[in-house]
């Protein structure tokens, strides 16, 4: 059987940047489960397993617009200090949600001072080209719980 839509697939991967810096590696734990064709995977690598058959092993380069966008100056905002007024202790780095006119915002603090804080709503790896080595353990059809849900159910899925 051959990925293609409303395939079950498990796979294992290693994702990389260009600058060879080291993001995750899902061997030797749980490989990852996810239904074909509902856009549960950023766009390239869904491109990328398409066709692709049980115990296939590949390398894919994904850029940016395929993956998590390009770093948007506009997501970047610098805001008043006394805005985190109730917040023990900031730190670069910190994650935090933003409550914005869009709706709740997964932001990060880029930098501090004894005014201001810039906040950075961009995707960590917004603006990165990613290198997955991929390993594809299993491949099964979906049950039509899994299609009309448009996501996989039980092991390694999501649970109701």
């Amino acid at each position: 059987m051959n990925i293609q839509q409303n395939s079950v697939v498990t796979f294992h991967y290693r994702l990389t940047t260009d600058e060879n810096e080291f993001i995750e590696d899902s061997t030797g734990g749980e490989p990852l489960v996810y239904l074909h064709g509902y856009g549960n995977l950023i766009s390239g690598m869904e491109k990328a397993l398409e066709g692709k058959s049980v115990n296939e092993s590949f390398s894919v380069t994904i850029p940016p617009e395929d993956a998590y966008g390009e770093n948007l100056d506009d997501l970047v905002q610098i805001v008043p200090i006394d805005a985190f007024e109730g917040v023990d202790e900031l730190a670069v780095g910190l994650r935090f949600t933003a409550t914005t006119d869009q709706g709740d915002v997964p932001v990060v603090i880029r930098a501090i001072t004894e005014e201001k804080v810039t906040v950075d709503g961009n995707h960590p790896l917004a603006g990165k080209t990613l290198n997955f080595s991929v390993e594809i353990k299993e491949i099964r059809e979906a049950s039509a719980e899994e299609i009309e849900h448009g996501h996989v159910h039980g092991a390694g899925g999501h649970h109701h």
